[in-house]
């Protein structure tokens, strides 16, 4: 009898137990797992903004050629595709790496390995950060692409045009029109209104001409979801610089969970890294 109770005592404290509450779901910490839901609600953010772009995409008669508006590069480099925007995804895709090495020394409890790692991940990002301001800058400034105004999208391949100097679209037998690109090419700007125009020579009588720009739509959704792209790898160097502070400060030493800080903020950086290639995909290749 006594033998009975024993066992229906333990089986009750099991059971007790089991809803203490103790037990971690998928053997992983609260804050990793929440980290977890952001990035799955944030990728469907993505998602959406990269559906509606192939949305309106593939719903235009005619859409900017990316070797033609990502052709040139600092120090006055012209005519070189995609060389630019592809030393920027180097340099995120670096920080990636670095991110990896700063969470191994994390799991060896290495505060000078952490804090080294993390920094170079820092500067990764905020190279990154450098890149898309001078192409911005250089795309608003240089070429009068704006949230509204896109000038490129009138011609099929680099320097033809999709329509006559009338605006009507050429016959298949006739001999198309082309352009040398350089800087403010297409682009005029009326002195009594201010606006940009745009504008080409017309061959036989030499007057000038308006030339439809391309669609509105390239221009805003670029600089919205490269913007957005930028926003989180700006709050994610926001955040390591101050887990990297916190690290250097001995803070997580004491904790002895292998910085798993360190980790949480490797978790978004990566997802970030991940998003790029996306973007890098539709934007800059499609």
């Amino acid at each position: 009898m006594a033998t009975n109770t024993v066992t229906h005592e333990e089986a009750h404290e099991t059971e007790q137990d089991l809803w203490s509450g103790g037990k971690r779901p998928f053997k992983v910490s609260y804050g990793k797992l929440m980290m977890w839901y952001f990035l799955l609600s944030d990728a469907f953010t993505f998602a959406g903004f990269l559906i509606a772009y192939g949305a309106l995409r593939f719903s235009s008669p005619t859409w900017p050629v990316p070797d033609f508006v990502f052709s040139t590069a600092p120090f006055g480099v012209h005519h070189a595709p995609l060389i630019f925007v592809t030393f920027m995804s180097f340099l995120l895709i670096v920080s990636s790496v670095t991110m990896v090495r700063a969470v191994q020394e994390g799991h060896r409890e290495n505060q000078r390995g952490v804090v080294f790692w993390m920094f170079l991940t820092i500067l990764g990002g905020a190279g990154f950060l450098g890149c898309q301001a001078w192409e911005w800058n250089n795309l608003i400034g240089t070429e009068c692409m704006t949230v509204t105004t896109n000038p490129f999208g009138t011609h099929v391949a680099d320097g033809v045009y999709l329509d006559d100097v009338h605006g009507h679209a050429y016959t298949a037998d006739a001999e198309r029109e082309t352009f040398k690109a350089g800087e403010g090419y297409l682009i005029h700007q009326d002195h009594d209104s201010g606006e940009w125009l745009q504008r080409r020579m017309q061959l036989e009588t030499g007057e000038l001409v308006q030339q439809e720009f391309g669609p509105k739509a390239f221009g805003a959704l670029f600089f919205f979801i490269t913007g957005f792209h930028g926003f989180h790898v700006f709050s994610g160097v926001v955040f390591l610089l101050i887990i990297m502070i916190n690290a250097a400060s001995g803070l997580y030493v004491a904790r002895k969970n292998g910085y798993e800080m360190v980790e949480k903020i490797g978790l978004y950086w990566h997802f970030v890294d991940l998003v790029w290639v996306f973007v890098f995909l539709v934007f800059y290749l499609l």
